[in-house]
């Protein structure tokens, strides 16, 4: 790869990463001058509307063939075993609470950087497949991951700390009405569609105020796992490549969701339900900053994969 393609993929990404870098510093800002930032209100308003929003949204309008869709699925399950299974060891291992940390280390930033990055390298199909990786992973974040929090907080005598009904609800209806191959009225879907938009700006808003207040033992930490997040997927990325053959595009599309950094919304559910959320928020920084450096490599990784 020349220096120019390296400086084109580089202009591509800062084009995507842009609107993330502008969200997350209003944060910033509002937290360098020092006004009232209305955290629990936020985090509660995400986790508890918003995001079952865009769930709900986002299973039921997704249309992919059957086939495909069985095999983006298993891969992808595979590879969130492989990837938490990793990313446990490796919190033991440097004795770092696993429980706490666990989701966030595990879980990649699917959502509102991996789909645009598919779509860059992978065109529409990649798209598709990467929007069926990321309701996977939502669903098990929201769900599997945010009980392994509220088990940790219960260990800590935790009183506030509330499974997040409204997400399960979310995915089993959305579910439910794709199964009996109904929909719902046109103004319904564009407000779920309206209220989920606003999950992907209040959480970098959220994650630029704690990272302009964040002390620098926790970014130190959150160092780690942010390097533990990128290593989980390397090792899964590999493992699937390894085991699976599938059409290059599908599996290109999934290693790149693999290889995203931490998930901004690893940070809300951290800081809501854990004491680890300045921990969190550095690995959301540092991952991101690693991804953005070396994601020319990662996507042409991703796209040499040959077709199986």
């Amino acid at each position: 790869m020349t220096l120019l393609n390296w400086l084109a993929q580089y202009a591509h990404i800062m084009g995507f990463l842009l609107p993330v870098f502008v969200c997350a510093g209003i944060g910033v800002v509002w937290a360098l001058k020092k006004k009232a930032y209305p955290n629990e209100f936020v985090s509660t308003l995400v986790t508890s509307v918003t995001i079952p929003a865009l769930v709900f949204h986002t299973i039921l309008t997704t249309r992919l063939e059957d086939a495909l869709l069985l095999q983006v699925v298993s891969v992808t399950a595979l590879a969130l075993l492989i990837m938490a299974l990793f990313a446990a060891a490796m919190l033991a291992l440097l004795r770092l609470p696993v429980l706490s940390l666990l989701p966030t280390a595990t879980f990649p930033n699917a959502g509102n950087l991996g789909l645009p990055v598919a779509q860059l390298a992978f065109g529409e199909t990649g798209l598709a497949v990467a929007v069926t990786v990321f309701t996977l992973l939502s669903f098990t974040q929201h769900t599997v991951g945010v009980w392994l929090l509220g088990w940790s907080g219960r260990a800590k005598g935790s009183q506030k700390r509330k499974w997040p009904v409204g997400v399960a609800v979310a995915c089993f209806a959305a579910a439910g009405l794709r199964w009996l191959d109904h929909s719902l009225p046109a103004p319904m879907l564009a407000s779920a569609q309206l209220v989920g938009s606003l999950t992907v700006p209040l959480m970098l808003i959220s994650l630029g105020y704690a990272l302009a207040t964040v002390s620098r033992s926790s970014i130190g930490a959150g160092s780690v796992v942010g390097a533990i997040r990128l290593g989980a997927g390397v090792v899964a990325a590999v493992a699937i490549t390894s085991l699976f053959d599938l059409p290059a595009t599908v599996t290109g599309a999934v290693v790149l969701q693999l290889l995203m950094p931490v998930a901004v919304v690893s940070y809300l559910y951290s800081e809501r339900y854990t004491n680890v959320g300045e921990t969190s928020a550095g690995a959301v920084l540092v991952s991101t900053v690693l991804f953005f450096i070396a994601s020319p490599l990662m996507i042409g990784w991703a796209s040499a994969i040959p077709a199986g």
